[in-house]
């Protein structure tokens, strides 16, 4: 595993806390950088990104994604999703059962009724084999074996990390099954513009748009309903610029039903799979901006409803709605909805997907 060892981290990390042998397998942290002086931080434990540190509008420097400083820190998150990949199913199963060629599935059920993000085990807690290409390239491998989690065939994923010099962390994901399966991969970070602190400030002020004139309504277990709804009218309507904190308490069933945002938005696309603009957020204080870009045809945006202040990376805390997700995926509970856009993955074909978050500065 090739890494840059001398390197200083402009995050303060130390590369020997996220070293450990955990079943056999080395954990470590990889450092990609640009050639704007800025960096990306990744652990090989869960594709977890550790630190993104980027410059605000005057040029200082901090890390704008939430995470920890050592590997037993990450293992025993608090959020064990905190900015990790996610997967084999991204998001939510209604009560852990899907039917595939008249075949009922059973998975684990971990979030209320609900499978969600993989289950009990997910891809969030795994090893992944890796290779460091370049000063600016991360390749991760895992192969889920047939039946892990209660999902079918086994199935090989690759998912590649690139930071480029317009400050893009490009995510790409591919993944082939020896046997029919469902496959809803994701990356869930969780974004603080401000930059991580005690305690990290709050995302009511940032400044939201979401390309998307749908969401999917949602019931009390956060399962959807399989409407698809028009944003119009409602406080799930992005399509021009709003802070978040305006509408995320409103007197509004789905807000309540989501204690805040945490839906899927329908990206509106021209066609299917093309890589397009899906959101952006600016925070206003310190200038900076973050766009997203997905091949997905939704992003689940999540408004970080349930942290309750515990502790993070250097002494840095993260309080209820102190981050936003924009998790870029096919639609939750799919496998129970035939008419969203299908997940199931096939011997011979490839899933894909490509997303990129690209950090900015307005001044």
């Amino acid at each position: 595993m090739m890494n840059t060892a001398a390197k200083e981290y402009l995050c303060g990390l130390k590369r020997s806390d996220f070293q450990t042998t955990i079943d056999g397998k080395e954990t470590d942290l990889f450092l990609l950088t640009n050639e704007n002086g800025n960096e990306v931080a990744i652990s090989n434990y869960g594709g977890a990104i550790v630190s993104i540190m980027v410059p605000d509008k005057n040029g200082n420097h901090a890390n704008v994604i939430q995470s920890h400083d050592s590997i037993q820190s990450l293992m025993n998150s608090p959020e064990p999703y905190l900015s990790t990949l996610i997967g084999r199913y991204g998001n939510r199963i209604a009560k852990g059962r899907f039917q595939l060629d008249k075949k009922e599935y059973f998975l684990h059920i971990n979030n209320g009724p609900n499978s969600l993000h993989g289950g009990k085990t997910g891809f969030n807690a795994k090893v992944w084999d890796a290779l460091q290409m370049n000063n600016h390239t991360l390749v991760l491998k895992y192969i889920s074996p047939y039946g892990e989690e209660g999902y079918s065939g086994e199935v090989k994923i690759t998912v590649i990390y690139t930071f480029t010099n317009d400050d893009e962390l490009v995510i790409e994901y591919m993944a082939t099954t020896n046997k029919k399966t469902i496959i809803n991969l994701t990356s869930h970070g969780f974004f603080s513009l401000t930059g991580i602190g005690n305690p990290t400030p709050t995302i009511d002020t940032l400044e939201c748009e979401i390309n998307a004139n749908y969401y999917l309504p949602i019931d009390e277990t956060s399962i959807p309903t399989g409407e698809i709804r028009f944003v119009e009218g409602t406080p799930f309507d992005f399509r021009t610029p709003k802070v978040v904190g305006k509408d995320i308490d409103a007197d509004h069933e789905q807000i309540k039903n989501g204690a805040g945002y945490d839906h899927c938005f329908v990206l509106n696309k021209k066609e299917e799979g093309e890589l397009s603009f899906a959101a952006k957020i600016k925070e206003p204080v310190s200038g900076r901006t973050m766009e997203v870009y997905t091949t997905e045809p939704g992003v689940q945006f999540y408004s970080d409803n349930w942290a309750d202040g515990f502790a993070g990376q250097h002494g840095a805390t993260y309080p209820r709605r102190s981050a936003v997700c924009f998790e870029a995926q096919h639609f939750p509970d799919t496998p129970n909805h035939s008419y969203f856009p299908s997940v199931v993955l096939r011997p011979g074909e490839q899933y894909k997907q490509k997303t990129i978050y690209k950090f900015g500065v307005e001044k």
